[in-house]
């Protein structure tokens, strides 16, 4: 005796949205990192890079080439520096 197919439509339907959500998830984390994977294991220096990489491309995940930074970066520090004595 068969399962009549009414019956699978339910699960055929919700197999599907979850298809459709797992595939946007991973396009959006795809376009999201600037098309690459994305990053494990974030330290202190990993995210102290990528936010230098912000600064200086706009990108959390862009790098430049560029032997000279654009303009107004020699002011865009992030660094606190303790206030001299002298």
């Amino acid at each position: 005796m068969g399962v009549p197919f009414e019956a699978l439509l339910p699960y055929a339907i919700i197999l599907a949205m979850f298809g459709v959500t797992g595939g946007g998830l991973s396009k959006f984390r795809n376009w999201q990192n600037g098309g690459k994977r994305p990053r494990r294991s974030v330290d202190q220096w990993d995210r102290q890079m990528m936010n230098r990489d912000r600064r200086l491309t706009g990108s959390l995940r862009g790098q430049s080439d560029a032997p000279l930074a654009p303009a107004g970066f020699e002011l865009n520090n992030p660094w606190r520096v303790e206030k001299r004595f002298s």
